[in-house]
């Protein structure tokens, strides 16, 4: 160590301030550079907006049926039906259960109903003399799909499989292979639409949910049945559900007294040409007349 004594500034005095660089030229332009950026950034935005305005215009100007094209067309199933009679539908999924069947048989003979049951195939497998005897009562059979899967995940392959498994299983029972398909848990996606009708189903939904799988009682299932029905609806129940028996009834005895004729799911569907709306509806396609 050097014993050259230090240099100390006096206390409180400010050092003096180092020597400023000069700045270069390319120093400067590199300081400066937000109204260039801004400046580009407008004039970005500004294409953005014009090109979104051209594109809306674009297709505004298109015919509708153009127009259609340009968005992806969605694949619905039927939920409910244009009628101009007094018809409804009611059905049932069967999926578990069966001890209620039997006493649901009884309700709906003892007031003249006829209606659809959508089966599962290992339901079927399951319990094929209850499968003889809703259809011996004059029901009809739908398919539910083979195993219950989320039909949405399922390939091409996969869907037929599921398809024509269960409708063998009853056909065997039978005799009669079905011809309307409900997808497990309402799920569904443009893919299980298409395939399902190319193989011969047509895809049914509903439009009144009783949610007595819910078993929030006898009185909602009611409620939600009863509160609003149209001609065309199509209800939706559960063969093993808790509250079915003691609500329906009451359901049927409120649609009958309002007039409405309760008829299986294939009777109320349209023939011939139809078309579907957004809200899964189905209306018939009016024909030209001669003088038109």
């Amino acid at each position: 160590m050097s014993n050259k004594p230090l240099k100390l500034s006096p206390k409180g005095r400010q050092l003096p301030e180092p020597p400023r660089k000069e700045m270069t030229k390319v120093q400067t332009l590199t300081k400066r550079p937000a109204a260039s950026n801004w400046k580009n950034l407008l004039v970005k935005v500004g294409l953005l907006v014009g090109l979104a305005a051209v594109s809306i215009a674009y297709v505004a100007g298109l015919g509708e049926e153009t127009a259609a094209v340009v968005a992806q067309k969605r694949e619905l199933p039927i939920y409910s039906v244009e009628r101009q009679d007094q018809s409804i539908s009611i059905s049932f999924d069967a999926s578990w259960g069966a001890d209620k069947t039997i006493a649901l048989l009884d309700i709906l003979d003892k007031y003249n109903v006829k209606t659809t049951f959508f089966l599962v195939g290992g339901w079927v497998d399951k319990y094929p003399d209850m499968v003889k005897e809703i259809f011996a009562r004059g029901h009809e059979i739908g398919n539910h799909s083979d195993s219950h899967p989320h039909m949405s995940q399922q390939s091409e392959q996969q869907i037929r499989d599921e398809l024509r498994i269960m409708s063998d299983k009853v056909e065997t029972l039978t005799g009669v292979r079905p011809t309307l398909f409900r997808p497990p848990y309402g799920d569904y996606n443009n893919r299980v639409i298409s395939v399902s009708r190319a193989e011969g189903y047509e895809a049914v939904q509903w439009s009144i949910d009783s949610l007595d799988w819910k078993d929030r009682g006898t009185e909602d299932i009611i409620r939600q049945c009863t509160r609003k029905v149209e001609a065309g609806d199509i209800v939706l129940f559960h063969n093993d559900s808790n509250d079915i028996l003691n609500a329906l009834p009451t359901v049927i005895q409120h649609y009958q007294g309002l007039g409405f004729d309760i008829i299986p799911v294939s009777q109320l569907l349209l023939e011939g040409d139809y078309t579907i709306d957004v809200q899964g509806k189905q209306h018939p396609v009016n024909e030209p007349t001669q003088d038109q």
